[in-house]
């Protein structure tokens, strides 16, 4: 903020005698309350200067209250209405309080978190404004629980910092936006849903719907009913006419699961209505127009097949006009803390609970473990842990036991385990910002112990700690 502005901000409280000062009602028993209290809590003096910070501020902002105390409360609770419309400026200039407003803050590490907040003025005995108080409420798993409610999905629910995700969230948007056909590819359980999902909620067409078939679940008699629909009569047991999935998907998106899956009759099928811009329902004399953006996927490669003659090349065209290659879960192994995390605040917002994490056994364990289900067995491990622990840590005795019991028998050559160590530590380290306290904590270690499997490992240090 620019030299006149702030002034001009400083300005908007007015001075006065002080009979009560802030500290002091901050070191009273009050100060109890607002320690013991999940919503962040911060004051301000009459120049903007932070004068208490509570330990839910420190939560939610990431800075510690040595950090935050004596600042400007601007460079500290960095919110996207700091500049355009400050709400302490907004209820000093009118003595009124503000209420629930939401808005956008970014953390000391640089993450976007969604909060409500709410302020007042602060007055002395003879009423003179010496200051003004801001309470503020994370509400990041309230919205995460909403989108997981209503299958609402975003850029931020696909975890992961491994090169490959990081360079397809970057392009997500512009393929979103463009009309094109897109084809993901991806061993089963790797996310494809979730991501198709994205590209609907990023498009031009995110408030049609979004209509998703596996392909590969049904024969073609019933797949060409399901997607075309039907008219009254078409075949026994046709009793009433009945949309089909296109027509359900008119304005959105159609999410073709398991192409791979159809038959060449069914491919031609498909390819006509592509071209054509038309369905014609089963039994019917006319055809129905649609409007409707393709996202098919595939758990196998679309153009080996095409060239073995078991896929239409014409189709494969037509669908491949933007590839998203998904990568195995095995390929991102650093990825599995961040993932593990995620479902742990999914599952503890959709199952009531309060589980802060995996143990550093539960963690090496899942860290060795091939996962040939990709992310969505490690999202099935996690539902099965809570269903076993009872306590605050999930432990490797709460994972299933078929899996514990099928690796007791496969003990770990020294360098696969020495593998498995260092990947987990690089993790770690990763998922911490580099914070070594923190990787060791969650590795259950000491610093000192971290530092030295570091150096074996060849594990370059981290950015320095702030």
């Amino acid at each position: 903020m620019s030299a006149p502005r702030r002034r001009n901000a400083q300005n908007k409280i007015k001075r006065g005698p002080v009979l009560c000062d802030i500290t002091s009602v901050v070191r009273s028993p009050c100060c109890t309350i607002l320690e013991s209290i999940s919503d962040g809590v911060f004051t301000i003096d009459p120049d903007k200067r932070i004068t208490s910070f509570n330990r839910a501020a420190e939560c939610i902002t990431g800075f510690k209250k040595e950090e935050a105390v004596g600042q400007y409360c601007f460079d500290v609770f960095r919110a996207n209405i700091c500049v355009g419309r400050c709400a302490l400026d907004e209820t000093v200039s009118s003595g009124k309080p503000i209420v629930n407003l939401p808005a956008l803050i970014i953390s000391k590490q640089g993450d976007p978190k969604p909060i409500r907040l709410s302020t007042a003025i602060l007055t002395n005995e003879s009423g003179t404004i010496v200051g003004a108080v801001e309470t503020f409420r994370d509400v990041s798993e309230l919205e995460e629980l909403r989108r997981w409610a209503h299958s609402r999905f975003v850029p931020k629910d696909i975890v992961g910092r491994h090169p490959r995700i990081v360079e397809i969230l970057s392009f997500l948007p512009d393929v979103a936006e463009s009309e094109s056909a897109v084809l993901i590819e991806g061993p089963t359980g790797s996310g494809k849903e979730l991501i198709a999902r994205a590209i609907h909620q990023l498009s031009p067409r995110k408030k049609g719907p979004f209509i998703a078939v596996n392909c590969g679940a049904l024969p073609d008699s019933l797949l060409e009913s399901e997607l075309f629909g039907y008219v009254r009569g078409a075949f026994t047991g046709a009793t009433r006419s009945k949309p089909g999935r296109f027509q359900m998907a008119d304005r959105g998106t159609l999410f073709l699961d398991e192409i791979s899956m159809t038959s060449l009759k069914f491919q031609a099928d498909l390819l006509r209505v592509l071209e054509d811009g038309e369905i014609p329902p089963l039994g019917g004399t006319r055809t129905v127009k649609i409007d409707v953006r393709i996202v098919a996927a595939s758990n196998k490669d679309l153009g080996k097949l095409m060239r073995e003659g078991r896929f239409r090349q014409d189709l494969y065209y037509r669908l491949n006009v933007v590839k998203i290659s998904l990568p195995a879960l095995r390929e991102r192994k650093p990825d599995i803390p961040l993932l593990a995390d995620h479902f742990i605040r999914r599952f503890n917002l959709s199952k009531e609970r309060n589980i802060q994490g995996v143990s550093p056994a539960a963690l090496a364990f899942l860290m060795s473990h091939p996962f040939p289900g990709n992310v969505r067995e490690l999202e099935n491990i996690i539902e099965y842990a809570f269903i076993a622990c009872k306590g605050s840590t999930i432990d490797i005795h709460h994972l299933p036991k078929d899996l514990v019991e099928e690796r007791k028998d496969a003990t770990l050559h020294p360098s696969e385990r020495e593998r498995t160590e260092a990947e987990t530590i690089r993790a770690l380290l990763e998922r911490n910002a580099g914070d070594r306290h923190e990787a060791a904590r969650a590795l259950g270690m000491s610093r000192t112990t971290l530092w030295r499997r570091m150096k074996k490992y060849g594990i370059s240090e981290p950015m320095d700690e702030t």
